[in-house]
């Protein structure tokens, strides 16, 4: 489940990567904030392609024991305007009857300035 994970998010699938989520998953992510259902993932995946031109996330540490797992992983991307975007991240996942059901994410938010500056104007 989390290789395939990773497999979606560096391949652009994101129809795929929706299909590893529970129906009522959660997610606490830094930048989007608190998520929940479906539909809240499918509108941040929306925005996603609206928001980077490119977008890798690549494994560097991954922790499992039973149903959780952490992944260290270093984001690479570029905005939609061009500006490159390099950035450490850890991922805590919950999974559930193969589904995931929880996620969380946490990163500094400095490199993510280029993409969030038009949203606080």
């Amino acid at each position: 489940m989390i290789d395939r994970y990773y497999e979606c998010v560096n391949a652009g699938d994101w129809d795929g990567w929706l299909k590893l989520f529970d129906e009522h998953f959660v997610m606490d992510e830094q930048l989007a904030g608190h998520l929940e259902g479906l539909e809240a993932l499918r509108a941040a995946v929306a925005g996603l392609k609206q928001v980077y031109s490119r977008f890798q996330n690549k494994p560097r540490h991954v922790v499992i024991q039973g149903n959780q797992a952490c992944v260290v992983s270093h984001l690479s991307a570029v905005s939609a305007s061009g500006v490159p975007i390099e950035a450490e991240v850890a991922n805590y996942f919950c999974v559930q009857d193969g589904r995931i059901t929880y996620l969380a994410n946490f990163h500094d938010t400095h490199p993510f300035a280029p993409i969030l500056a038009p949203q606080s104007r």
